[in-house]
């Protein structure tokens, strides 16, 4: 059995099962990994192996990042995946932190380095005559090393929603990990497509796509994610699996529903984020079944659902997972819910998840000292995010440590909030988040945006929250944005940053504001009652 990577890849090089398919052409595994091992080799001629031999891949979801990432784990160096949405001092910034010595991009990327100091490392554009003349020239692989099972495979930078991205090392042990779990769990076998649209630069994809088609010999299509075009490539390709994160099922299910929607091969989507009430109507409108669990890049806090999760829950955490308090180090006090379904210590019972045991599968940030140690501290991994556990260890969360507000003396989390919002069904998407408050502490601002044909007005607003019996009357938004759209990262995370900065404004949108010590709520302008 495979211990690695790089075994796992080679497995596959006298396998005639269909690996890529992209468009209307198909590469066999033996094809694919041929190709892959010309790649590697003819990089390894170009870097100096007495520094680390990192290539970083500028590329979007197509075969040729398929093949960067084959030949990375066949040549024993570590690939950096650079986010093609990053820009200007940014996208140089995560190149140089990742000491790269080659980056590898394609025609669309490359406009992107225009102007870039990236002094010391060689730009390679695949299929021009350069890089073809390369890599037919290249002799037979002869790999930078034998890796081992804690060896880095890939740097994958975080989202970066609440700060620079981090460049988080995955190790080729949690590669294989996800994708035996994976495949164990949905019987996926190399009869399978695996249809990959969310962005091969990220864990999600590489964890939860990548590494089940490699280990199960199953077809990868890779894709750039649109909701328009999603059932058209799953049916196209034949695709029985696919992986997501964030709000790709939201943003599917705007599109208008069909009479034969649920007429395709699409057996499994498996991913995070999604809400409740997504993940029941995209298992409905598509026939097929939706899993959502919680991971993060650093997958160091590990939380499964399991049967009989309740709504809301993102299920029970692995040995070592809880919840603690950031400035006591002590364990949250369990939730404790009101008759009507509201928490009702939130001060005790949220705070951040961690991992008690250590850093887990974490093998730290690379090049970044400061973020490790503020990751790891008093020996436990903290991740960032808030949650609280009820009595019988069942999960929520609660947003992240920044989506902590403070109103009229009481602390609040976004997080349900939000999945109170996502009940209206007028209602796609929802970020909630503080501006600051006139006097002191903060005010509720919500972002929504609407399904499509869909209309809402802020009486009706008024009646939907009105009937929420679980919500605070401190929850009530003090400001509605009504947007065509929120801001996202290109993993489909919202940036909450942006539009803390924009403030109670109508951005491109409208704004509602409730009155101050009431529940009206009336356009920005119009008279709204003291």
């Amino acid at each position: 059995m495979a211990e690695n990577v790089q075994q796992l890849v080679r497995e596959r090089a006298e396998d005639d099962g269909v690996a890529v398919k992209h468009g209307d052409r198909t590469w066999t595994w033996r094809e694919h990994v041929a190709e892959a091992s010309a790649e590697a080799s003819a990089l390894l001629g170009l870097v100096d192996p007495e520094r680390p031999v990192h290539v970083a891949v500028l590329l979007g979801n197509t075969p040729d990042m398929l093949r960067s990432m084959a030949a990375a784990a066949l040549g024993g160096y570590v690939l950096c995946g650079v986010n093609n949405t990053r820009r200007g001092a940014g996208l140089a910034a995560d190149v140089r932190r990742c000491d790269a010595q080659v980056l590898l991009t394609d025609a669309e990327h490359r406009p992107l380095l225009e102007g870039l100091d990236l002094d010391g490392v060689r730009v390679l554009e695949v299929g021009t005559p350069e890089y073809d003349e390369l890599v037919a020239g290249a002799g037979p692989l002869v790999p930078h090393r034998e890796v081992e099972a804690m060896d880095t495979f890939m740097m994958i930078f975080t989202s970066g929603t609440s700060g620079d991205p981090k460049a988080v090392q995955v190790a080729h042990l949690m590669v294989l990990f996800a994708g035996i779990t994976l495949i164990d769990k949905y019987a996926v076998t190399a009869d399978d497509t695996c249809y990959l649209s969310m962005p091969l630069f990220h864990s999600n994809a590489v964890l939860a796509g990548w590494s089940v088609a490699i280990g199960s010999g199953a077809a990868m299509a890779p894709a750039k994610f649109s909701a328009s075009h999603f059932l058209d490539d799953v049916r196209h390709y034949g695709a029985t699996y696919m992986n997501y994160v964030g709000k790709p099922l939201a943003y599917v299910l705007a599109t208008p529903e069909q009479s034969d929607d649920a007429d395709n091969p699409l057996r499994v989507a498996f991913g995070n984020e999604a809400s409740d009430r997504d993940i029941e109507e995209f298992s409905r409108r598509f026939g097929c079944t939706v899993w959502d669990g919680f991971g993060s890049t650093e997958s160091a806090v590990i939380i499964t659902r399991e049967p009989g999760t309740p709504k809301g829950s993102i299920g029970k955490g692995f040995d070592g997972v809880a919840i603690y308090d950031p400035e006591t180090v002590t364990e949250c006090e369990p939730a404790v819910f009101d008759e009507h379904g509201a928490l009702a210590n939130a001060d005790r019972a949220v705070g951040e998840l961690v991992n008690t045991q250590g850093a887990g599968y974490f093998s730290g940030y690379y090049n970044d000292q400061a973020a490790n140690d503020e990751r790891m501290r008093h020996g436990m991994f903290w991740s960032g995010d808030l949650a609280y556990r009820d009595a019988d260890g069942w999960i929520y969360l609660a947003g992240r440590t920044a989506d902590w507000m403070r109103v009229d003396g009481e602390n609040l989390a976004a997080a349900p909030i939000e999945r109170i919002f996502l009940r209206l069904p007028q209602l796609n998407r929802v970020a909630v988040y503080a501006v600051p408050d006139g006097n002191v502490g903060d005010q509720v601002m919500a972002a929504i945006v609407l399904q499509d044909d869909a209309v809402l007005t802020p009486a009706e607003l008024e009646a939907f929250l009105a009937e929420q019996q679980d919500l605070s009357p401190k929850a009530w938004p003090r400001y509605v944005r009504v947007a065509p759209d929120l801001p996202s990262t290109a993993t489909n995370k919202v940036v909450k940053r942006e539009l803390i900065a924009q403030g109670p404004t109508p951005g491109d949108g409208e704004l509602w504001v409730r009155e101050e010590r009431g529940r009206t709520y009336a356009p920005a302008g119009a008279p709204v009652p003291a």
